[in-house]
């Protein structure tokens, strides 16, 4: 209960709060607008649909990372990847790991540090993060071309959020290491 009483810990937790809710459910918002039916917004699909940027990244990932064992992918509609000759994966919005981005984006941002600093640790963060996912997606279009079963019977998701929280509170770590060993 002393951590209440700490008025700078306070502020930095609503602001913390704050914007992780205004990032994670803008991010959901988009994708209900960008999606034809329902509350489709030619608009917003048209110019502010990040999230089918961020899918057709993963694609491009996804699909450069099999390569480097020798696989040969193309896509499908709705963001399948595929293996030539074998199955291939669907990259659901539940796997864009805008939820840990927002987490990252709303922890860096929440902090009193120069704006530059800030800047480059969002982008070397998301940066990672996307690595880890496309990481994630090419072993799973793998595991699911070899029949590998999942480690400890853990699914996908669980091992993403697991690796990236990892690298998250590390990136926290560091970031917060380098800002007391300065003045």
């Amino acid at each position: 209960m002393q951590l209440l009483k700490d008025r700078q810990f306070v502020m930095f937790a609503l602001k913390f709060l704050i914007l992780f809710a205004i990032f994670y459910f803008t991010t959901t918002l988009i994708i209900a607008l960008a999606a034809p039916g329902g509350l489709y917004s030619p608009f917003v699909q048209k110019y502010l649909d990040y999230v089918t940027a961020l899918a057709k990244s993963l694609e491009w990932g996804t699909r450069s990372f099999v390569k480097v064992f020798g696989y040969d992918t193309y896509i499908l509609p709705n963001f399948i990847v595929r293996i030539v000759n074998g199955t291939g994966i669907r990259i659901a919005f539940n796997c864009l790991g805008y939820g840990v981005m927002s987490f990252w984006l709303a922890y860096v941002l929440a902090t009193a540090k120069p704006w530059l600093k800030k800047f480059g640790w969002v982008i070397f963060g998301w940066v990672l993060l996307w690595i880890i996912n496309v990481i994630r997606l090419g072993l799973l279009l793998l595991a699911y071309n070899k029949n590998w079963e999942m480690p400890l019977g853990i699914d996908h998701h669980t091992w993403f959020n697991i690796c990236a929280y990892g690298a998250i509170f590390t990136m926290m770590y560091f970031f917060e290491r380098k800002s007391k060993n300065k003045p």
